[in-house]
């Protein structure tokens, strides 16, 4: 997959990075308990440099805490670690902290967000350790992480007619990896995780890396790249810190990785009325994943970041033998750019790509201690300016979202934090007189935008809608709140698999959650119950049909509970 041109732009950069002293080029992994949040808090408090986006992460040492320890903040006055396990000339050694992850769900698989844990029914928990070295201006990170889940068996998809499961293999079994259960029994799995070996020239790094990548300002869902599934391998080309310019800062990231299938089938096959019939097996080949993103702060509108993203997936047997085609994103925008006149471009690319673009803002106003973020996105391309403004429906998907954080000081400085986010992938009414098709999914790359059976984008997958809510109180590091959520599943199925406007398949959650430093460890909590409303679009129809909306309810509950601690060196 590494090709003669990045060997190259490898090569180039090691040997002007003799020129780099330390690099700090060790990373906050997406997804980190209270550090993460943490410091996205200190800067709408005005008390982080207001350049840093938070749309393109892991972020690094060198943004963060340029003269600071990366795991430890100013608030803690009892943590005692070192961080440094050796530092002698140019050579750098550190233990990275020692984190346990533990995850119950009591009927239900619940969770996104997670990484390399998977949905799963039962028990399930999650150990990552490593160490990180820096010499000059190469670095080490290694960082793997186990995950062993009970992958419980619970009632997944039962349509009561052949038309239903027909439906169900033709828009989601057969065109996108999200198997309901992976295997049968418990499962097991050692992944790199947080791992990586990078060459620095700050404001520039060049490497190999396994990191989960997180683009986009959102708190809660990413339209392009999230955590929710384990990180996957990948070159990448990114700055460490905004580059400052006279007309702004800039911060950009460019990716090309490898996406690898599950495994297993979408359910459990022999069940006689599951219509196994319906099942077409997909392909071995793995997927090539490309991407890039920039964003730029101008510099008379400080707290302003506005970014783009472009990304694209094929199976590697298209990809191989055309450098351009390692390269899509460079590409036109807009179809006109490369198409003979039809709508579809892939019939014009000669081959079958999946192809996703968005645009996103985030404006922190530090005297207001807030922030207002929103992302847009489309998986279908438009025809030109026009169409784009005439169409602006078209395929898209969105995040917006707001938080605020209000002095309170009844113990020194602490807050009260309000979240609200809104995110859609759900379909646009134009979709039944120009099908772009669901997000996530497509006819040519059957595997979908996953990797290992998980969402590589939104962790609440294609055609599905998420309302967030949390309110906490806040201390430094400490955090103690409550958070309700909306989340319907997959209406683009529903609208077109059932016609009873009863059966939309929602989950109304509440959970309470902390998060509490105690000299060099960390700990976190959640606890929640979840209601599913006609779980998996079922419901029983009553004898006495005087009354439309007395059914009975098939709805499911599940209670789930996260604890985790980490260790620091």
């Amino acid at each position: 997959m590494i090709n003669k041109p990045i060997i190259s732009l490898i090569a180039i950069a090691s040997l002007l990075a003799g020129m780099a002293d330390s690099s700090k080029a060790q990373t906050i992994p997406v997804g980190t308990p209270l550090l993460e949040d943490y410091y996205r808090r200190q800067q709408l408090l005005g008390k982080l440099d207001s350049t840093i986006s938070f749309s393109i992460r892991p972020l690094t040492h060198v943004a963060l805490q340029p003269s600071g320890q990366l795991f430890a903040v100013e608030e803690e006055s009892d943590y005692n670690g070192k961080e440094t396990l050796l530092s002698r000339d140019k050579l750098r050694v550190s233990l990275l902290p020692v984190q346990w992850k533990n995850q119950l769900n009591s009927t239900l698989p619940e969770g996104w967000n997670d990484g390399a844990m998977i949905p799963s029914a039962g028990y399930q928990t999650m150990v990552s350790a490593g160490i990180y070295a820096e010499y000059a201006f190469l670095s080490v990170q290694l960082r793997p992480e186990y995950v062993l889940a009970q992958n419980g068996d619970y009632p997944g998809f039962n349509g009561k007619t052949q038309r239903e499961w027909y439906e169900w293999y033709r828009r989601i079994g057969n065109q996108i990896d999200l198997p309901e259960r992976f295997g049968d029994g418990w499962y097991s799995r050692l992944l790199p995780g947080q791992s990586s070996v990078r060459l620095n020239v700050h404001p520039v790094s060049i490497g190999i890396s396994t990191e989960n990548l997180w683009w986009g300002p959102g708190i809660y869902s990413s339209l392009l790249l999230s955590n929710t599934a384990p990180g996957f391998p990948h070159l990448t080309i990114n700055t460490t810190r905004p580059i400052r310019t006279p007309i702004g800062s800039f911060e950009g990231q460019m990716v090309g990785g490898r996406l690898e299938g599950s495994g297993y089938p979408p359910k459990q096959m022999g069940n006689p009325n599951h219509y196994d019939q319906y099942y077409r097996r997909k392909s071995d080949d793995w997927r090539y994943f490309s991407g890039l993103t920039f964003t730029y702060q101008p510099k008379w509108l400080p707290g302003l970041s506005l970014g783009m993203a472009r990304s694209s997936i094929a199976y590697y047997e298209e990809v191989k033998g055309n450098f351009r085609n390692y390269l899509p994103f460079l590409d036109p925008v807009s179809k006109s750019g490369y198409s003979s006149g039809s709508d579809s471009a892939n019939a014009d690319e000669g081959y079958g790509r999946d192809e996703y673009i968005s645009v996103f803002a985030r404006w922190v106003i530090k005297e207001a201690n807030a922030e207002a973020y929103f992302e847009y996105g489309r998986n279908d391309h438009a025809w030109d300016m026009r169409d784009l403004f005439v169409q602006l429906e078209h395929s898209r998907a969105y995040t917006v979202g707001f938080r605020k954080l209000t002095a309170l000081n009844w113990w020194g400085n602490d807050y009260l934090s309000v979240n609200v986010e809104v995110t859609q992938s759900e379909g646009p009414k134009d979709e039944t007189i120009r099908p772009g098709g669901p997000w996530y999914r497509h006819h040519q790359v059957r595997h979908g935008y996953t990797h290992l059976g998980q969402m590589v984008g939104l962790g609440i997958g294609p055609g599905s809608n998420l309302q967030t809510l949390s309110i906490s109180w806040v201390q430094g590091i400490k955090q103690l709140g409550v958070q309700y959520y909306r989340y319907v599943h997959n209406n683009d199925f529903f609208y077109f698999t059932y016609g009873d406007m009863r059966r939309n398949w929602v989950d109304m959650s509440m959970a309470v959650f902390g998060e509490w430093n105690y000299k060099n460890f960390l700990a976190h909590g959640k606890m929640g119950l979840t209601r599913a409303f006609n779980y998996q679009y079922e419901l029983e129809e009553k004898p006495d049909l005087q009354n439309f909306w007395r059914f009975d309810e098939q709805d499911k509950f599940n209670f789930q509970l996260q604890l985790g601690v980490s260790y620091r060196f």
